[in-house]
């Protein structure tokens, strides 16, 4: 049995969206579960809508996905060379070898002869197809006699080259995700291989380049479903066994209905994209997954279960346990709904199984400014991450150990502050000068400072919380008395005493 090997080829038109890093994903994961190479070809073809720095784009989300291929453009391989517009000699002699068989021809039509049936077609209510109906009244070299078609070539007049769809015959075509099914030649068109430029067409360009790279699985999305019989008949053309083909549902908008977009990013507020992308023309950023705080390794495996299912309805897995379970006859058929509630759960999961060490390194990396010893962050990463879901949730959410409070809560301060309180504070504030701040000695000295009083420790405490956080919130004071300090914690008391005299 041939080794397995997958190929991810995405075109540099933009960013890469959801839907494709799932597609990589999905590539990645069959191809190592089956112990072959996964390959990331760019399918550069369509130059008028190359858009530039997409390529290193891609390049860079996969990385960041923990994608990595084993053959590409950075990286190279036995097949290269991993860009199609650095193909074209390949391309040529495979249309010369498609031009000797009856499956291929050329047509001169221009763009405007073209325009102008379709207007004709639908002045009656009628859509122009250039099919096995219509070629033969058409400007191609099936109605032209040979020395029509050489005395165009001579005058080096414009042509594309067509797939001849055969007339009347029904493909019976297979699918890993989708099963068994059919499909008559009689409703599909004759495409366009190879183009008046002599480039080749995602169509014939994908096919020779899977046939060369040795691609035995082609896994993509369901828009690429109605091209199967096209993509089948290129195989059978060029003499060729076709790879085994997986078409991907749709990854749909969080309402459920219709293909998910950046619009839907926009009107919701949240990314479509891995990573943050200027566009060169209009300078404007969409927003990516990992600038909004998201862990990679949350990012994949939420991704990950967008129409797949692994054993035991886990949802928690590695990259490595993805591996190991995946299998493309465990994918959906249907569309896989995205919830950006249930994303930031995965978030929220990966956050809390980080250690305080990494999640330091994480914040410290950010474009957060924490001016605070390495020893202290820690402290406030390990109180404060359990409610985090995002990394900047431990800053935003104990921004009170960054900054003194400027204010102070108003329905928190009827609720704690009374007559009595600044008295109160103002004598505790003695003690505390007097011991050391550790959070032992704190809660003792706390306890017996209102025991001694007669005091219910909420009389203390919420007012003392209230001085120091500037709300009723956060996790238990001695800890937060003592990563503040001695000296700060004595200045922020002594500054909520003066404001509420």
């Amino acid at each position: 049995m041939a080794k397995v090997r997958v190929r991810f080829a995405p075109s540099p038109t933009g960013p890469l969206h959801l839907g494709g890093v799932r597609t990589a994903l999905f590539d990645y994961l069959f191809a190592k579960n089956q112990g072959g190479d996964f390959v990331l070809r760019i399918e550069d073809t369509d130059t008028a809508r190359y858009v530039e720095g997409a390529e290193e784009y891609i390049e860079e989300a996969l990385e960041w996905c923990g994608i990595i291929p084993d053959e590409s453009p950075k990286k190279g391989g036995k097949f290269a060379p991993y860009r199609q517009s650095e193909r074209r000699d390949i391309y040529d002699k495979y249309t010369e070898k498609i031009l000797q068989t009856d499956y291929a021809y050329l047509a001169f039509d221009t763009p405007e002869e073209l325009d102008a049936i379709r207007a004709e077609y639908e002045a009656r209510g009628e859509v122009f197809s250039y099919d096995n109906k219509t070629r033969n009244r058409l400007k191609n070299s099936i109605s032209l006699s040979e020395e029509e078609v050489q005395k165009l070539l001579d005058e080096k007049k414009p042509y594309v080259v067509r797939f001849k769809m055969p007339l009347d015959r029904t493909l019976n075509l297979e699918d890993i995700i989708r099963g068994k099914f059919s499909v008559n030649t009689n409703t599909l068109d004759d495409k366009v291989l190879v183009k008046n430029d002599g480039m080749p067409t995602y169509h014939f360009a994908n096919i020779v380049d899977d046939h060369e790279m040795e691609i035995t699985h082609v896994i993509r999305g369901e828009e690429w479903l109605p091209s199967l019989g096209l993509h089948t008949l290129l195989y059978e053309a060029m003499g060729w066994e076709a790879p085994q083909f997986a078409h991907l549902s749709l990854i749909l908008k969080p309402e459920g209905k219709g293909k998910l977009s950046k619009r839907d990013g926009d009107k919701f507020g949240f990314p479509v994209f891995p990573l943050n992308f200027k566009d060169p023309e209009t300078g404007n950023i969409s927003q990516g997954y990992r600038e909004n705080g998201y862990l990679p390794d949350a990012f994949i495996n939420m991704v990950a279960l967008l129409g797949w299912s692994p054993a035991d309805d886990k949802e928690i897995l590695s990259m490595d346990e993805m591996i190991k379970e995946f299998d493309l006859h465990k994918v959906h058929k249907a569309g896989a709904r995205f919830s950006k509630e249930k994303a930031e759960w995965f978030n929220h999961q990966y956050i809390q199984m980080k250690s305080d060490e990494e999640l330091l390194n994480i914040l410290k990396s950010s474009d957060l400014h924490l001016n605070i010893a390495d020893e202290k962050l820690l402290r406030i990463i390990h109180l404060m991450k359990e409610r985090a879901t995002f990394p900047k949730d431990i800053y935003e959410n104990g921004k009170f150990f960054f900054e003194a409070p400027s204010s102070y809560d108003e329905k928190a301060s009827k609720k704690a502050w009374n007559e009595e309180t600044s008295g109160i504070l103002k004598d505790l504030s003695t003690q505390l000068e007097a011991v050391d701040f550790h959070v032992e000695t704190l809660k003792n000295t706390i306890h017996d400072f209102a025991e001694n009083k007669g005091l219910g420790m909420g009389k203390v405490m919420m007012p003392l919380r209230l001085s120091l956080v500037g709300e009723l919130k956060g996790p238990d004071v001695p800890d937060i008395l003592e990563i503040l300090g001695k000296e700060e914690s004595i200045a922020r008391i002594s500054h909520a005493v003066n404001n509420f005299q």
